[in-house]
């Protein structure tokens, strides 16, 4: 970093020869880094987390190769390394970066863990792939879990919550609308595939804070939080539902800031089609709005994809900080995306931008960033600068060790089950059936206890004790006495039942009310 407060990024190769640097106070308008496959934009990537880590930022970004992890090791001095440094005017200095890994699946990195509350109905409805009746049927079970007080955590709690829907259609349709049985039995098989692709080990507790992601270290650089995506891409609808969750937590968490020197958290999503392949319009327009929104938090979102088409036009609008690595005009698509990159930027009279995008060198890239006024700069082809940490990823006894020294090590590494829905639905279920086992007069506990008050009070209503006969026995009770008996008995168990539903009443009121 700079002292003006920027970030170097590389030098324009034409007849000025500048540097081409990302100002920290704009950093918060977004940006997109895009290209082909091999062009060079996951080292602009690093260079760009290098930058914003010696600058005291913290960075997130999603690891989808493994080649991110270099950050954590010093990167070595190779010739074009050096000879591009040259190239820039600077001295090529090895360094690493404090770094926590993380990974859902707990294997690479600290495991990341959300609610199923917190993720809400809309982005559950979409990891779920359910159509629109389903997705009104998922809202209305969050409906009923929170009115209450259900917390629903975990898949058991929201597999406990749709079996209570169905056990109870009629009076829930009466209220919300109609429930059918065979909606909730699709959400409910949805939710077992979702299961055997371990995606279960994603919802419940401890619950990400997203405050561990604002981290910097003793002498004040930034942390990289790099999430483990390797694995985590073979399940695409995950890995975006993902994002987008801590895209929304981070917009309802964080306070209005306004413009910063420098940005207080910057998001780099890789594989940014992944986003929007497929979104319901709903979830578009948040998204949307949540980008827009979001810079005023100090929260800078930077997109990473293969072509520009891939991000709507929505959103594309938003992100004023640009790098556009080569692309490949072989289709028809090919071209629609080279012209649609090429006009995005501002022109340069220079140079055809539409033909430079397809001339790149590997490393080259045309870079516009905001300017002063936070308009952006004309476009210009540059030398992307080398990055300082390892380029390629860390072998799995350094990635190890790394997490063992962790300064979040034990936090997360360890579910916990706390009473939620599945335990709370259980008590109730447990409570309702005791009136009926009461009211067949069971012998054991309240149905028997009420029996016996039932006899004792026949006796107190009848006669006399009759006198006993030889042998201690009594003697059969006349008629009179049996009907005067059976009639008492059937009086004290009807009181006792009534009693005894009036107690269970109140003792499940009291319940519900915690």
């Amino acid at each position: 970093m700079a002292d003006d407060g920027t970030i170097l990024i590389g030098k324009s190769s034409g007849d000025t020869g500048k540097p081409e640097r990302l100002t920290l106070r704009l950093a918060n308008r977004h940006g997109l880094v895009a290209g082909a496959t091999g062009t060079g934009k996951t080292v602009t990537l690093q260079v760009m987390a290098e930058g914003f880590s010696n600058a005291g930022v913290p960075v997130f970004a999603a690891d989808i190769k493994g080649d991110l992890s270099g950050l954590a090791a010093a990167g070595e001095a190779k010739p074009v390394f050096v000879k591009r440094a040259e190239e820039l005017g600077i001295a090529y200095e090895p360094d690493r970066f404090p770094t926590v890994f993380w990974d859902l699946f707990g294997e690479q990195g600290h495991p990341i863990r959300c609610t199923v509350m917190e993720m809400g109905p809309l982005l559950l409805a979409r990891l779920l792939e359910l159509n629109d009746t389903q997705e009104g049927v998922l809202n209305i079970a969050f409906r009923v879990a929170d009115q209450n007080q259900w917390p629903v955590l975990d898949l058991k709690d929201l597999r406990a919550l749709l079996t209570f829907l169905t056990e109870n259609l009629k009076e829930i349709s009466g209220t919300y609308g109609n429930v059918s049985a065979a909606s909730v039995g699709a959400i409910q098989r949805q939710l077992l595939m979702l299961e055997n692709q371990g995606a279960d080990k994603f919802f419940g507790e401890p619950a990400l804070n997203l405050a561990d992601f604002m981290r910097t270290d003793r002498e004040g650089r930034g942390v990289v939080n790099i999430l483990a995506a390797d694995k985590l891409m073979q399940k695409p609808r995950l890995y975006a539902s993902f994002l987008l969750w801590m895209l929304s937590e981070l917009f309802e968490e964080l306070p209005e800031v306004g413009d910063l020197d420098k940005p207080k958290l910057v998001f780099f999503f890789d594989e940014a089609h992944l986003l929007f392949n497929d979104a319901p319009k709903s979830l578009l327009d948040a998204v949307e709005q949540v980008v827009r929104l979001i810079r005023s938090k100090g929260v800078g979102v930077y997109f990473v994809t293969q072509n520009p088409l891939d991000v709507p036009e929505t959103v594309l609008g938003q992100l004023g900080n640009r790098v556009q690595h080569a692309l490949r005009a072989f289709t028809p698509r090919d071209q629609r995306a080279v012209r649609a990159a090429a006009e995005t930027f501002r022109q340069n009279p220079g140079f055809d931008v539409a033909k430079a995008i397809t001339e790149l060198g590997v490393g080259e890239a045309l870079v516009s960033f905001l300017e002063a006024k936070g308009t952006p700069s004309v476009v210009e082809r540059a030398l992307i600068a080398p990055p300082q940490g390892r380029v390629g990823p860390l072998t799995a006894a350094e990635r190890t060790d790394l997490i063992a020294k962790s300064p979040l090590r034990g936090k997360y590494d360890e579910t916990v089950d706390n009473e939620s829905a599945y335990e709370m639905l259980a008590k109730r279920k447990g409570l309702d059936s005791a009136p009926a086992e009461a009211a067949q007069g069971s012998e054991g506990g309240l149905g028997g206890l009420l029996g016996s008050l039932g006899g004792m009070l026949g006796g107190v209503l009848g006669s006399k004790p009759a006198p006993q006969g030889k042998g201690g026995r009594r003697p059969p009770p006349s008629l009179a006495e049996q009907v005067m008996t059976n009639a008492a008995r059937s009086m004290a168990r009807s009181v006792g039942t009534q009693v005894g539903n009036a107690i269970l009443r109140n003792v499940l009121g009291g319940l519900m009310k915690k």
